[in-house]
């Protein structure tokens, strides 16, 4: 009864995809902020981002949705809007402050994102976009779990080039074929830095081990792009502004709209096989 109740409310949500990274503070949030701004540029695409990080819940800031409060409707939780294509929830838009901390046991966490995907009226939308917590724990098993009921088209793992953030981007590749959950890519980030004025190139995240790169050829997996290093892009995630639409030549930018295209075109793929098999 419970897959059906998710199915009904899910089945037309077109593409789903998660953001997952081992390691905190690899720019995991801030990857899916721009790739749901990303998709939405075009505006007859539906996007909607769920932000499953119940204990940082950073989404709301970045969007510029700080200090908004879900509104319930007849038809279940009402997302807060960026644009007229873009819709976000998150847990932050239930907490009184945003200095406010979520000491929850697992499941209680569970049940919140099991409401998330059974109570939020999303409607028809294109692309859905989760951004999970770092790791391979709790959150990860259940929105994998729920969203096993309905279609998931992929994962898309965010890292740094550095061995550290790597030696977890393979645990996380690993648990990802553990649950049958199709890898769509890597995504390395904060991969090296161009100074703005004499445009000499620093690394400074040093690939020790051969990055992202050589990481991928090993495990035999994609390798979706290299975001360099760009202040302007905290800076607009602190003001809650698109970076993509504030920077549109950055080399960032031009990376990021790679990558964007690469997760489209995998994901028409993805449905283009699933109706075959159906």
């Amino acid at each position: 009864a419970e897959a059906a109740e998710l199915r009904a409310r899910l089945r037309a949500v077109r593409h789903t995809v998660l953001v997952l990274s081992g390691k905190g503070g690899v720019g995991k949030s801030t990857f899916s902020a721009l790739l749901a701004h990303g998709l939405a540029a075009d505006e007859n695409k539906q996007v909607a981002l769920l932000d499953i990080d119940i204990c940082g819940p950073s989404i709301p800031k970045m969007m510029g949705l700080e200090g908004e409060q879900v509104h319930q409707s007849g038809s279940g939780w009402s997302p807060v809007y960026v644009e007229e294509n873009l819709g976000v929830m998150s847990v932050g838009f239930l907490l009184s402050s945003p200095d406010d901390a979520v000491i929850w046991r697992g499941p209680k966490k569970n049940g919140l994102i099991k409401q998330f995907l059974r109570d939020v009226d999303w409607g028809e939308v294109d692309y859905l976009i989760v951004d999970t917590p770092p790791g391979t724990s709790d959150e990860h098993l259940s929105i994998v779990q729920y969203l096993s009921a309905t279609h998931i088209d992929g994962a898309v793992i965010v890292t740094t080039p550095q061995e550290v953030s790597l030696q977890d981007v393979r645990k996380e590749i690993n648990f990802c074929r553990k649950v049958k959950l199709p890898i769509i890519g890597v995504v390395e980030n904060m991969s090296g830095f161009v100074c703005p004025k004499c445009k000499n190139e620093s690394q400074i995240f040093p690939p020790t081990t051969g990055g992202a790169e050589k990481m991928c050829q090993n495990l035999n997996v994609s390798l979706l792009g290299k975001v360099p290093l760009d202040p302007q892009i905290g800076k607009s995630c602190d003001r809650g502004q698109s970076f993509l639409a504030e920077a549109p030549e950055s080399p960032a930018t031009l990376s990021y709209r790679n990558i964007i295209q690469r997760i489209q075109e995998y994901c028409e793929q993805h449905h283009l096989q699933e109706e075959k098999i159906m």
